[in-house]
């Protein structure tokens, strides 16, 4: 039974990763807010809530470190290498904390929010450092604007969307587990 869940959670975690490679070339045609929907976070909660904390870490890592090299977007240096810290640390603080709560509703919501500020907090950490590396400034406006301000349609869609899912989900997973 062990190995079915490992396989399980391998097929979802590939499939998380296929639609955050796939999510932004949809969010794209979106010119004036396609970016701001941050299209990569989405699947990558969503592994981290379903597969648990491994594989939204490794899903997040790889989502934008994946896309640069393949497509060229984001650019490697510093976007996709911060990314990919972001969406490692949303992907395995949301599997972490959601399996350290009660199976609630609320549980879900406290994760996500828990998942979605440290994701920004490392992130500017990243950010920080590389701009640093560069020789450049990394202040509080920067990282104000990139992590709240140019991302709030993004925040508001992961705020719906991912609780929604994670619960049809989960429901959905345990119905055909346990008929």
């Amino acid at each position: 039974m062990k190995k079915q869940t490992n396989v399980y959670k391998m097929v979802l975690s590939a499939l998380f990763l296929a639609l955050a490679f796939v999510l932004p070339f949809l969010t794209g045609q979106i010119p004036e807010i396609g970016a701001m929907l941050c299209p990569m976070h989405i699947p990558v909660l969503l592994c981290g809530f379903l597969c648990g904390w491994p594989w939204g870490l490794a899903v997040g890592f790889i989502a934008p470190l994946l896309r640069s090299l393949t497509l060229g977007m984001p650019p490697m240096f510093p976007t996709a290498l911060c990314m990919a810290f972001e969406l490692a640390a949303y992907g395995g603080f949301a599997g972490i904390v959601y399996r350290l709560l009660p199976r609630k509703k609320i549980s879900i919501y406290i994760a996500l929010i828990s998942a979605m500020t440290l994701g920004r907090v490392v992130w500017g950490g990243a950010m920080y450092a590389c701009m640093g590396i560069q020789g450049n400034a990394f202040g509080l406006s920067a990282f104000l604007a990139g992590a709240i301000t140019n991302a709030i349609p993004g925040i508001i869609a992961q705020i719906i969307l991912v609780p929604i899912l994670v619960m049809l989900l989960t429901h959905e997973s345990h119905s055909k587990i346990n008929p």
